[in-house]
């Protein structure tokens, strides 16, 4: 018997490939990670499409209580969704290790990730440096160390790849207090990754590897029917919002000619 990591693709249910859909159907339990990021249904949808009752997980249970999902998967095939790929998140790298540990038989099937699908807007997967994440500022808490992985690419003459989603958070007061609260899912848009990224400059950090004119890139909802993708300079993608989560977002590095008539030709008839 084996516990199963199964990557889901991109967007829709349907994404999951033949071999993955038939073992969801034939496992004993199936759970549907939910917060690192989401497919474009609801979980009736989802249930509809597997034809199989899925458990959500949530953040709590797959890193502090991945004892409940284990129990029994040397004995009883056990399923684990992911949406994207597997190891796009490194929780699920230590999942992996937890079933080591426990001598629990897993295998994993992989699926497209926006990764490697953010390469649908031109830019060539091989010129993207370290990837960083995006917080949610509130006045009193305004993180910017990730604008200092954008600048490293930037000198190295990568692309980075930005995003953020938030899915079952706790404030940092109720952290503190041991409150059990949690925050609404929150989805981050390229446009407001975009204006914090010319609030850091404007009151942080001087013009430099980053400015107002830097080429950049959104894209939203990848591989959905309603997929959006707009270029322009981080001033002007600051006032484009691109509608439903999810989105990702691309500051530049040095463009190759290709990227550069990608960009030109093809995004400024979608934008």
């Amino acid at each position: 018997m084996v516990f199963y990591f199964i990557g889901l693709g991109l967007s829709n249910p349907e994404d999951i490939s033949v071999r993955g859909l038939r073992l969801v159907q034939g496992a004993k339990r199936v759970y549907l990670e939910m917060y690192t990021a989401i497919l474009m249904a609801s979980q009736e949808e989802i249930e509809k499409t597997y034809e199989r009752k899925v458990i959500l997980a949530d953040r709590t249970m797959v890193e502090q209580e991945s004892d409940i999902m284990l129990e029994n998967a040397d004995k009883e095939d056990v399923c684990f969704l992911v949406v994207g790929d597997v190891f796009a998140a490194t929780t699920h790298s230590d999942l992996v290790l937890r079933c080591k540990e426990k001598n629990v038989p897993y295998e994993v099937l992989h699926n497209a990730s926006i990764m490697t699908a953010v390469g649908c807007c031109g830019l060539q997967l091989y010129n993207f440096g370290e990837t960083v994440s995006f917080c949610f500022w509130d006045d009193s808490w305004q993180p910017d160390s990730y604008y200092d992985k954008i600048v490293k690419n930037r000198k190295l003459e990568y692309h980075t790849l930005c995003y953020d989603i938030k899915v079952k958070e706790q404030t940092i007061q109720n952290l503190m207090k041991g409150n059990n609260i949690f925050e609404p899912p929150r989805y981050m848009k390229t446009h407001e990754a975009a204006q914090q990224l010319l609030d850091i400059i404007e009151r942080v950090r001087a013009e430099g590897e980053v400015s107002r004119e830097t080429q950049c890139v959104a894209i939203a909802r990848v591989g959905a029917k309603d997929q959006k993708m707009a270029s322009g300079t981080l001033e002007e993608l600051a006032k484009i919002d691109l509608g439903a989560p999810l989105h990702c977002f691309i500051v530049t590095g040095k463009l190759h000619p290709m990227e550069e008539e990608f960009l030109a030709k093809l995004l400024s008839q979608e934008s």
